[in-house]
């Protein structure tokens, strides 16, 4: 007769496990996993509104970061700033809107600060930071307002969007990470457009001060229902042991397989991959902000029309959201590393063919590799955002993946700031290769990945539990 997994592994010194509505279990690796809550149970709807909300918040904040390039004509002429200065201003958001992510998940892990409270004073900063943009002609106050005020304000919402999603889906986490990802990038579609065509100094005041309304509703609205799953939660209707269940995940799982147990952050590090992912996210995203920076104005100093330059950033941002999207459900079936590798290397060749494509004075080609290159610039992000819990778990994953994500802070100071510093000594033609080779590296030093604590991974840099 065959023992029950469930009960020979049930472990409470102090709690009476019929008293319990879960039970947890234990399998071979020593990995904790509390089974038998529904999202029902737990949340009193389905799990998946933890999806849509993160999405629809996503897409909010996307105006920040996505949009910024086509505003800072219009910005430059309202304020009398010049173009480094408005670099510069981007490149500070997106200094603080990456580095947020760990002290921010630090706190939510110590109980000090809910999912809830995050997003609210998150919707808050943010309307500050485009308030500031609106009315701070003086470029430090601006950089204050908008990059300090604002990146912290969007850094927190984003980080607690993509954690949430991670918790609430240890099972199937790619696809679903990569939609709710996506909304960071295409939710800016209709402001591109707009501060391409509707956006002067004569009404700049009223739409961004518009703009930084319509952050504080949705995500306000958004994190009225936000809350996290129990630590070491695990869906009732697929049996961690075996992963059956539930077939339509059995590929994922087998592809992805969950942490081989919840590894601090001290712990992560340690193994060495921690560590990897963080440089390979800071080269990656160095190129990909370099390309939501200067694309607009890359294409205008090629000669092509204005409708051409707003349509590349309009189709990068969509390219680049829904890529997000169609990678994490690739991840699922491919595997998290592979899939990454591959939109890396896609990257990098794009790089090169904006290049060509402004050598030659094709529109066509050009449209083509900001397709490329809206895939390959947004596509990695939900691929490091999955593959942290499933390399280190969930327990910890806002503050291991908080600092996976703080590559970012050091990305946005070359890849924005920096980035015009070499497009002014080497020109578009130089900087747009710099950043092609760049992203090669990042993809040889992401096929060093390996999952701790798996036969995959290296049995020398596994810590041991303490205790």
């Amino acid at each position: 007769m065959t023992a029950d997994p469930y009960a020979a592994n049930s472990t409470s010194a102090h709690v009476d496990a019929a008293d319990r509505p879960y039970r947890e279990v234990t399998d071979a690796r020593g990995r904790v996993y509390r089974v038998g809550e529904t999202d029902q149970d737990i949340l009193g709807h389905s799990r998946k509104l933890m999806v849509y909300l993160p999405w629809a918040a996503m897409m909010a904040i996307s105006v920040f970061e996505y949009a910024y390039g086509s505003a800072e004509d219009t910005l430059s002429r309202a304020h009398g700033w010049t173009q480094g200065n408005t670099f510069w201003i981007l490149s500070v958001w997106v200094f603080f809107q990456a580095g947020i992510a760990f002290p921010a998940g630090w706190l939510r892990e110590k109980g000090i600060l809910t999912a809830r409270k995050a997003m609210y004073i998150g919707s808050l900063l943010c309307f500050v930071g485009f308030l500031a943009l609106s009315h701070m002609s003086n470029v430090w106050l601006a950089i204050i307002g908008f990059g300090v005020v604002g990146g912290l304000g969007a850094g927190l919402v984003y980080a607690t969007c993509i954690n949430m999603v991670g918790k609430w889906f240890p099972e199937r986490r790619g696809a679903r990470t990569g939609f709710v990802n996506g909304g960071f990038a295409y939710g800016s579609l209709p402001f591109i457009f707009i501060f391409n065509y509707g956006f002067d100094t004569a009404n700049y005041h009223r739409v961004l001060d518009l703009i930084g309304c319509y952050i504080v509703i949705v995500v306000f609205g958004c994190a009225f229902f936000f809350k996290d799953p129990p630590k070491n939660w695990w869906p009732a209707d697929v049996d961690p042991l075996t992963f059956s269940g539930d077939l339509k995940n059995a590929t994922s799982l087998v592809k992805n397989p969950p942490a081989a147990r919840q590894y601090t952050p001290k712990e992560a590090i340690r193994t060495g991959m921690l560590p990897l992912m963080w440089l390979s996210i800071v080269l990656t995203a160095g190129v990909s902000i370099f390309g939501i920076s200067f694309q607009v104005d890359f294409a205008k100093e090629v000669g092509f029309g204005p409708l051409v330059a707003a349509s590349s950033m309009g189709v990068m941002a969509v390219i680049n959201g829904v890529g997000r999207g169609v990678v994490g459900w690739l991840s699922d079936k491919w595997g998290r590393k592979p899939t990454l590798v591959f939109v890396i290397v896609v990257l990098g060749l794009a790089q090169f063919g904006v290049i060509w494509a402004g050598a030659v004075k094709s529109e066509w080609l050009f449209l083509f590799f900001a397709f490329l290159s809206g895939f390959g610039g947004g596509a990695f992000y939900p691929l490091f955002a999955a593959l942290t819990p499933d390399y280190f778990g969930e327990n910890y994953n806002a503050t291991n993946y908080g600092l996976v994500y703080s590559g970012k802070l050091i990305s946005g100071l070359f890849g924005g700031g920096l980035g015009s510093m070499v497009v002014a000594a080497w020109g578009y033609n130089g900087a747009y290769a710099l950043a092609g080779g760049v992203s090669m590296v990042a993809a040889a030093i992401a096929l060093l990945l390996q999952q701790p604590g798996t036969s995959e991974g290296s049995a020398a840099s596994e810590p041991q539990p303490a205790g």
